[in-house]
């Protein structure tokens, strides 16, 4: 895995990014990153915070990543060198991984490798992203989006939730689970939720909502509805839906689906319970409307997610 440095370096994103990545970890009992950093100039680059960062290794360990991890760019509007962008289409096209933090994301479109994708990126980025390149879909309201080879994210905070779920990805729930735990931060946060609120919840109906949140998902295999939710929030449903839609980016049942999905995840990848079980554990019904919401959600079956992800 290599992280790309330049001058003005974004030092929130980068320290993400190392936080991440470069920190030995013989409690996970894995074999973890191997982690470097790149420059996109020569000499000593400044970065945010009056400080200087030295890198050793020139672009040419780009050819070599096998995740490479854009952590913001120093100015939206500033055209990235040509050798940069040339490495990144190269990259790209032999298969490599590509992350990027917030502006970061503005690397990846001049190098013309979004074409036809969905992305995101800081909110206040997303109408500049989407006219200067039409071809790419920006989802301005996501914390962050993977499509499979290419993995975007909001601003500053939202890079810590995509990185954290691509050690999901690599390594499972489990291990996630645990990196987030030594961060003391919360261990998966719904890609698809709002980036921010239009207006600020009363903190009332904030903690409300919290508590709500935290019983259901203790509690997923029991039969919810809107009205069954309101009432133990304490709130009408009609509040209750334009809060989740605030606060999640989601109506309470398009949620309700999706931590159904993100639970069944975690037992697949563990590998030790059959698909009714799992269906069961988590709340569906039935075999089908389980098959169906996790496909729609995950983009693959979960017996091939099983195959795919199972750590035994």
């Amino acid at each position: 895995m290599v992280a790309l440095a330049y001058d003005g370096l974004c030092t929130f994103e980068f320290g993400c990014v190392v936080e991440l990545f470069a920190l030995e970890r013989p409690e996970l009992g894995v074999e973890w990153y191997d982690f470097a950093v790149c420059s996109a100039e020569r000499g000593p680059l400044r970065a945010a915070g009056g400080i200087e960062v030295k890198v050793p290794n020139s672009l040419a360990l780009l050819d070599e990543a096998d995740t490479i991890v854009i952590p913001g760019w120093r100015n939206a509007d500033e055209l990235p060198p040509p050798a940069l962008l040339r490495r990144i289409r190269a990259a790209y096209e032999r298969g490599a991984r590509l992350c990027t933090i917030c502006s970061g994301v503005f690397v990846l479109a001049a190098a013309g490798v979004l074409e036809g994708r969905s992305v995101t990126t800081h909110w206040r980025y997303a109408e500049r992203l989407s006219k200067r390149y039409p071809g790419v879909t920006v989802e301005p309201n996501s914390l962050y989006i993977d499509s499979g080879q290419v993995l975007t994210s909001a601003g500053s905070a939202a890079g810590l939730d995509m990185l954290l779920h691509l050690v999901r990805r690599d390594y499972g729930a489990s291990i996630a689970n645990q990196v987030a735990q030594r961060l003391v931060i919360p261990p998966h946060r719904e890609g698809g939720q709002a980036q921010y609120l239009p207006r600020p919840m009363p903190q009332d109906d904030r903690n409300r909502l919290s508590k709500l949140i935290d019983w259901v998902r203790a509690h997923p295999s029991q039969v919810h509805t809107l009205r069954t939710l309101a009432r133990r929030a304490s709130m009408s449903p009609r509040t209750l839906q334009r809060q989740f839609q605030e606060t999640v980016g989601f109506g309470p049942y398009e949620w309700l689906i999706r931590e159904r999905v993100a639970l069944a995840k975690d037992m697949l990848q563990a590998g030790r319970h059959s698909l009714p079980r799992v269906a069961e554990a988590v709340g569906f019904k039935s075999q089908e409307t389980f098959r169906r919401h996790f496909r729609r959600v995950a983009g693959t079956s979960p017996a091939m997610y099983r195959r795919q992800f199972a750590s035994n």
